[in-house]
């Protein structure tokens, strides 16, 4: 089955390529709410669930014992852009831990934010892991293991205890089995689990309505999102979509990009998850397939679907900065 094509870019009137991709929306019954294309596919999800796996942060009691806030956890849960900012909130959750950035073994790159980048070159430094974009999440676990008792060293292995709960955080939540045939390694050397597009979709639609979770689980899913969705920049960054997202409607979306085209979001008012992947794993086509989503399912907010189709529809500019064409969703999203 071929998925359809769903993001046309155009350059004048003229369409010059396009993407394809599968999109899942999925309430928490399990009650699909609109599929296009093929949603069985197994997919690698990649950053996009990173909120599922920072649920153990919060369960085991770590988060409280070292007084994290929403900044904390929505970096958790973060793809930061290695701004000032998320460094340095990195390196003051590893320290409420007793750690430093060494522990870190997520590697080194660096900083996604071109000023950020610059300003590092100029003072003559080199990226360090701190500047991953995973330091967040990674200084998270880092901080579970501490609190529980778990010896740290080699805790992005798979089959090491920090690894396992989060694995089994992630089968409970998307109902999917998370094997060793389904594993491979994602690019901060953490497991990652390739499932059907749907369940992922099915998982955000429980972590924003929390039905079927216990107590724990529950507050702990609604801490999160509520995080991430107050403090949208320790997610991501300046100018990155998923700011945009979340603070074109506070507190009603939540939106979450991983790498190769992977998109996952919720609207907890609706009770719904959102789970999509572009094939060629063009972020730019995913970013305007989520925007595209979020406002045919949120179209009764005149004012925020606007908003969200004005970013389905990012323009292609010229490198003087004039608009020469732009993403356009195509009907399959409208």
């Amino acid at each position: 089955m071929a998925n359809p094509v769903l993001i046309e870019v155009l350059r004048g009137a003229i369409v010059e390529s396009a993407h394809r991709g599968a999109v899942a929306v999925f309430d928490a019954d399990g009650k699909p709410v609109l599929e296009i294309g093929d949603t069985s596919k197994p997919v690698f999800p990649r950053s996009a669930v990173k909120a599922i796996q920072a649920l153990p942060l919060v369960e085991t009691g770590a988060a409280d014992a070292y007084g994290f806030g929403n900044r904390e956890l929505a970096l958790a849960c973060a793809s930061h852009s290695g701004e000032p900012e998320h460094v340095e909130l990195a390196r003051s959750m590893l320290a409420r831990a007793g750690l430093d950035g060494s522990a870190l073994e997520c590697g080194a790159h660096w900083p996604s934010n071109h000023a950020a980048e610059i300003a590092l070159a100029r003072a003559g430094d080199s990226p360090n892991a701190l500047h991953n974009n995973c330091s967040g999440k990674h200084s998270g676990f880092l901080c579970t293991c501490v609190h529980s008792g778990i010896a740290h060293r080699g805790y992005v292995e798979a089959g090491h205890g920090l690894q396992e709960m989060v694995r089994d955080a992630m089968q409970s939540v998307t109902g999917a089995v998370h094997g060793a045939d389904e594993r491979a390694t994602d690019g901060c050397s953490i497991p990652t689990y390739a499932v059907p597009l749907r369940s992922f979709a099915l998982g955000f639609a429980r972590m924003a309505t929390t039905d079927g979770f216990g107590p724990e689980r529950a507050k702990a899913a609604k801490r999160l999102l509520a995080a991430c969705m107050a403090e949208p920049f320790f997610v991501a960054g300046t100018g990155r979509e998923d700011v945009a997202l979340m603070e074109a409607a506070p507190g009603r979306i939540f939106a979450k990009g991983g790498a190769e085209g992977v998109h996952c979001a919720a609207i907890p008012e609706l009770g719904l998850g959102i789970a999509l992947k572009c094939d060629d794993g063009a972020h730019r086509a995913s970013e305007a397939m989520v925007a595209a989503v979020l406002a045919k399912l949120l179209r009764s907010d005149e004012a925020l679907a606007a908003k969200l189709i004005e970013l389905a529809n990012a323009p292609i500019q010229s490198r003087i900065g004039a608009r020469v064409g732009s993403l356009r969703p195509t009907a399959a999203l409208n």
